[in-house]
């Protein structure tokens, strides 16, 4: 999005009084009150959103935490916390103008002040906010000319702030709170329509109403309080589980629908599936090259070869989603659907081959007299149970080539302090943005663990993802190219499938919105009677 340093954007007049979703008429209107539950088939284990990378975080604290921006599901950007602002011809500057009636749910006034403390402490490194820092790119300087004006100013051209400041690992979260609150792990305080009563990791979290919020994006349904009472998240890892609490009422909203019973579900005329498909990184396969056996890439590429992506996912997920050949999302800005591999077993064993790799008896390559061995380290917690079908699926197929796939589950602390002492071969996630700039995130050195996504280890890319955030539309579309079809010929990582959020909800719950960042909203959320 291209602004003049002289244009402004003006709040948009905001809609009030009926609500339009997925599932109610134009005749119905919204009732205000009822608690909604809903169950979460992954977990967090922190739930500030400036601390944390996970997307439940995301998804609990978009309901807590406002935004300086908003951006819409069509990704217009939008007033918000901000009701205008101002950005210089390089993407230098950018100066936004603040609302003057916002107060934290703690009463404390959100002023420049505030937006500045919250930036500031993301960017000390002693909050080891990593993801959220590369949303915020390189800043020199942040100032407040008065009350309620905030000047973010640039070393070099950034270009895409407005996308990332529109995510909740944004969000202004109260300084008061901040000040006085040694460890956020579990508590986080801002001025969004919901306050988090409380969270626990493992459990899940509870959302009260804010009866006194009425400073919604300007992309929202209504104005005020949010029509809902209460909302609370439900960690039920179990799809079953889950997937009952849905059927029996206990719950009227599950993610992660069971692949294997969608399609029942379908025709269940209680119960709708919205499918929300990710922009940002696909579900992929980092390879370590900085050690082991991966820092060769003919065997990278042999790796890469002998993933059948599509049988994988196919079996795992029941047809409900897409294999992935490419590293980004096509949802992403930027995207390359000619950056693609191909399941090809003959080519990863020729390469094997070339590498001094020989077959033995048991099926498992030799060189040296080491086994062709790489460890996948994992945190169940973050995956679904499709997702360690998925990963049994994977480890089949390799063997085929000759590797031998260890699977290495661990809970989040263990693959915390691994993956940051480089203890692995293999890691794996998705990211969720709408912004190419995600791939800073995952594959530029400087967030190598334990500061950031970059597991691959990845260091030859970090010229071409920084000239990108600050170049003009047609040279970084030309860069992200360049950048997509060099993860996939180096082998960096394997795609493996296109997200999607699948959320399955009772006909009872209407007007539920989706972030740009494929999460549901609840703002405009109601349910009926």
């Amino acid at each position: 999005m291209q602004i003049s340093k002289k244009t402004k954007i003006i709040a948009a007049p905001l809609l009030a009084g009926v609500l339009f979703s997925q599932v109610a008429t134009a005749e119905e209107k919204p009732v205000a009150g009822g608690t909604l539950n809903v169950a979460l088939g992954s977990d967090t284990p922190i739930i500030d959103p400036s601390i944390t990378g996970y997307s439940v975080t995301a998804l609990v604290t978009r309901n807590v935490v406002d935004s300086l921006v908003g951006q819409a599901e069509d990704n217009r950007f939008t007033p918000w916390l901000a009701t205008a602002w101002e950005i210089n011809d390089d993407h230098t500057q950018y100066t936004f103008h603040l609302r003057k009636d916002v107060t934290f749910s703690d009463k404390t006034p959100l002023d420049a002040a505030a937006v500045k403390y919250n930036l500031d402490r993301i960017l000390d490194p002693k909050t080891t906010s990593s993801y959220s820092k590369s949303l915020l790119g390189p800043i020199s300087d942040i100032t407040t000319p008065d009350a309620y004006t905030v000047v973010i100013h640039y070393k070099t051209p950034f270009a895409s702030l407005l996308q990332g400041l529109s995510l909740p690992y944004l969000g202004i979260q109260s300084p008061t709170y901040l000040k006085n609150t040694p460890n956020t792990s579990n508590t986080v305080v801002g001025s969004g329509p919901f306050i988090l009563k409380s969270f626990v990791k493992g459990n899940g979290s509870q959302l009260t109403r804010r009866d006194d919020y009425h400073w919604p994006a300007g992309y929202a349904k209504h104005t005020g309080p949010a029509w809902l009472q209460a909302i609370n998240f439900k960690y039920l890892p179990e799809s079953s589980v889950r997937l009952g609490a849905l059927t029996s009422h206990q719950v009227q909203a599950i993610d992660a629908v069971p692949p294997a019973n969608a399609r029942s579900l379908k025709n269940n005329p209680q119960i709708q599936i919205l499918t929300k498909e990710n922009p940002g990184v696909n579900r992929v396969l980092y390879l370590n090259q900085s050690t082991g056996v991966f820092q060769d890439v003919k065997v990278r590429q042999a790796f890469l070869h002998a993933v059948d992506a599509a049988s994988a996912v196919k079996v795992a997920f029941f047809g409900t989603l897409k294999p992935a050949n490419t590293i980004l999302g096509p949802q992403t800005l930027y995207y390359d659907a000619t950056a693609t591999t191909r399941f090809d077993l003959a080519l990863s064993e020729k390469l094997l081959d070339q590498a001094g790799w020989k077959v033995a008896e048991n099926g498992v390559r030799n060189k040296a007299g080491k086994p062709l061995t790489v460890r996948f380290l994992y945190d169940p917690t973050s995956a679904e149970s499709a997702d360690l079908t998925l990963f049994q699926a994977l480890q089949f197929q390799v063997k085929k080539a000759g590797f031998e796939l260890k699977l290495d589950p661990v809970d989040t602390g263990v693959f915390t302090a691994r993956s940051a002492d480089n203890d692995y071969d293999i890691a794996s996630n998705f990211y969720v943005r709408a912004e190419p700039d995600i791939l800073r995130t995952v594959f530029h050195s400087a967030y190598i663990p334990p500061k950031g996504g970059d597991y691959a280890r990845v260091t030859q890319l970090d010229d071409k993802l920084t000239q990108a955030i600050g170049v003009a539309d047609a040279q970084r579309k030309q860069l992200y190219s360049e950048i997509q079809h060099q993860i996939i010929d180096q082998a960096y990582a394997v795609p493996i499938y296109v997200p999607a959020y699948q959320f399955g909800i009772s006909k009872q719950l209407h007007g539920v919105g989706w972030s740009t960042n494929a999460k549901p909203t609840f703002y405009d959320a109601w349910l009926s009677q």
